[in-house]
Formats: structure tokens, C-alpha cells, sequence
């Protein structure tokens, strides 16, 4: 299979004239595009541009709205309930950390509860916004069912990612971005388009046998005959049970606390089957590391930390330890060089959104 990098901007430029056709205004579809694309760039391709048709498509199938209508529900001076009425959720989730921060700004914590959203992208994209203003942040998000409870059988929660952001005195923060199952679906995903198979301890089918081939796994999640395991595995001897109570955590940060709905329903189908928009929930925090202490005395000592934590005695063959969100960020530092890589499978799907929506763009393949 052969595979090709093109250019950062030219992938930037792709998304936003293929948005803008699907009928995204300008603004919000450099935003999405920005999202994309900073998952490109950081090396986590399971959320970049292999997953634009999946937003088109949405649009396409009418289950998300490609102008987004922001509205405020509920607020107090620290906190925010949003409705996003299915819009991008990448624009939804954008505006909710720029509220979160306005309210960190003004009372030290600001915390932005969100419902009937959709996929927002990676999650990690979010806490940064907060680092930029020398802030902590924090955003959780429900999913499309996956992931099945300890001792069961049946995908009932999502990956549930979770994100955290502190700025130190390095280049590159602190940033943990993990979803709670072992693994994601966007990396079954990118197996599927690789053509390659996945370990068999990421996913399960009904009697609780391993799988390992990627698209049986997807088209076996439809139907409930597949689930992610939880982050530790499956039962209880390498604690899948911490895992499994970190994606109720999120499922009631995202779902229950913003009143939207949670589990199955966030399928993307309705009772009888067809597709339904995703409703899903997010949840945004933003903390004024200054109300707490001198921010460059926190950056100091969070610095401090990572360094201790990556000096230590390493194991037999290996050279280094890292730190959350550092290998991410050395590959923005090499990425833009060298461009983003390209699939032959990721190059017919561009290549058909370009046919689609006769897009004016010279594509290198």
C-alpha cells in the first residue's frame, strides 16, 4: 500500500472548501478544519482529515446541522449550560471552552456543561485553548456506544475521552488526552484503511472472545455484538472495573449533568433503526491558575515535576521516558515539514469528496 505526505496547508485548505461546500459558514469551517488538523499535525490520525467524510456525511444524511446555533441555557458568573442544536460540535465545543475561560478569567473557575452536540474532535484540542491563557483545562465528552461494562457483553458506553492541560516552564505543556477504553474506535478505524488487523485484547465480541480483525469489529458495534474493553481489560484481575468507572464519570459530566441523554442514547438511531443525530454531551473547566498561586511559580514547579518524572532510572533498553502530550508535541515540530501522511484509502476518500462537491483544488495523487 502506498502512502504519501502532502503539505499541511494544502490538507487545511482541502477541509475548509470542502466544509464551506457542505454549507459550513467560512468561520466555523476554519475551526473545524483548525481541530482536524492539529490532530494531523500531532500525529493522532485516527481524528484528522480520515475523519472529514464522516462530518460530510452527517450533514449529507441531515443528523448534524452545518450552521451551528450556540444557545445559552442556564448561567451563573462560573458556569454555563449550552444547547448546540446538533451543530458542528467542534464549533459548539470551541465557543464553550472560549465561555469557560471568560468565566475563569473573571471568577477563578469556569465550568460549561453541553448538550445535543456532536463529535468534536480530539479532546486534547481544548485544554490547550485554556494553557494559551495560562489556565488549566479540563473537557470530557459521551460517545457512540463501545465500550461494555465490566462482566458484560453489550457495548453500552463510549470511549469517553478525557483531557487535562496545564502549562509549564518548557515548550510543551502537560497534556493527558486518553479515551477510558484501551483503545478508540478511530484507530479501528485507521486499521481498517491501513488493511491491517488489531490486538485481540482491544475488543470482544458476546461470549467475550478477543477480535482482531478491525472492520468485522466496526460492523459487529452496530448490531451490539461488539464492545471495546475498558482501560485495564477485561473482568477484574487488571482493574478493567477503573476503566469502566472513569466512562460512568464522564457519561455524567457529559450526559446527566447537561440533561441530554446518555448510553444508547447517543447511538445515532432512533427507535426503528434509521439515523438520528448523536446528541451528544460535553463538559468544559477552565481554572485561573493565578487566583491559586503566581502562575510562573506553577509553571516552574510543573515543570519541575514532569523533569523529575522523566529523569528517573529507566528500564533495561529503554533510552527515554516521556510525558503526557510530549511526543505529541515534538511531532507538530516535524509534521509541518514533512506533511501530513496520506493512505491510498484516505486518497480515494479525498479524491470522491473532491467529485462530490467539485471542489476548485489540485490534489498531488
Amino acid at each position: 500500500m502506498s502512502m504519501i505526505r502532502i503539505p499541511v496547508d494544502l490538507v487545511m485548505e482541502f477541509m475548509r472548501k470542502s466544509l464551506q461546500a457542505a454549507g459550513v459558514p467560512e468561520e466555523d469551517a476554519n475551526i473545524v478544519a483548525d481541530v482536524l488538523i492539529r490532530s494531523d499535525v500531532r500525529g493522532i490520525e485516527s481524528h484528522g482529515i480520515g475523519r472529514l467524510k464522516m462530518y460530510l456525511d452527517f450533514i449529507r444524511d441531515k443528523v448534524q446541522n452545518p450552521v451551528t446555533t450556540f444557545e445559552i441555557l442556564r448561567e451563573s458568573p462560573g458556569t454555563a449550560l449550552v444547547d448546540g442544536h446538533f451543530g458542528m460540535g467542534h464549533v459548539i465545543s470551541f465557543r464553550a471552552m472560549q465561555l469557560a475561560i471568560k468565566k475563569a478569567h473573571a471568577v477563578g473557575i469556569g465550568a460549561v456543561a453541553v448538550k445535543n452536540s456532536t463529535h468534536f474532535g480530539i479532546a486534547g484540542y481544548y485544554p490547550l485553548m485554556a494553557v494559551k491563557e495560562s489556565m488549566a483545562g479540563f473537557a470530557v465528552t459521551n460517545a457512540r456506544p463501545s465500550i461494555a461494562p465490566t462482566f458484560g457483553s453489550e457495548p453500552m458506553l463510549g470511549t469517553n475521552p478525557i483531557a487535562f492541560g496545564v502549562p509549564t516552564d518548557e515548550e510543551c505543556p502537560f497534556l493527558l488526552d486518553m479515551a477510558t477504553s484501551i483503545t478508540q474506535r478511530g484507530k479501528i478505524e485507521v486499521a481498517v484503511r491501513a488493511g491491517k488487523s488489531v490486538p485481540s485484547g482491544w475488543a470482544i465480541d458476546n461470549q467475550g472472545d478477543g477480535m482482531a480483525d478491525p472492520l468485522r469489529i466496526l460492523q459487529a458495534f452496530a448490531s451490539g455484538q461488539a464492545s471495546l474493553l475498558p482501560l485495564g481489560g477485561k473482568g477484574e484481575e487488571t482493574a478493567g472495573y477503573k476503566g469502566y468507572g472513569l466512562a460512568v464519570m464522564v457519561e455524567i459530566l457529559s450526559a446527566v449533568l447537561s440533561g441530554g441523554p446518555w448510553c444508547w442514547g447517543v447511538s445515532g438511531f432512533d427507535e426503528d433503526g434509521n439515523k438520528a443525530p448523536n446528541c451528544l454531551g460535553h463538559f468544559f473547566l477552565a481554572i485561573d491558575i493565578a487566583k491559586f498561586v503566581d502562575v510562573q511559580e506553577f509553571k516552574k514547579s510543573a515543570g519541575a515535576l514532569v523533569r523529575s518524572l522523566r529523569n528517573v532510572r529507566k528500564l533495561p533498553g529503554q533510552e527515554r521516558i516521556y510525558s503526557a502530550g510530549e511526543k505529541e508535541y515534538e511531532n507538530e515540530k516535524i509534521i509541518p515539514r514533512i506533511g501530513v501522511p496520506i493512505n491510498d484509502s484516505l486518497q480515494k476518500t479525498m479524491r470522491e469528496i473532491k467529485r462530490e462537491y467539485d471542489l476548485s483544488i489540485d490534489l498531488p495523487f
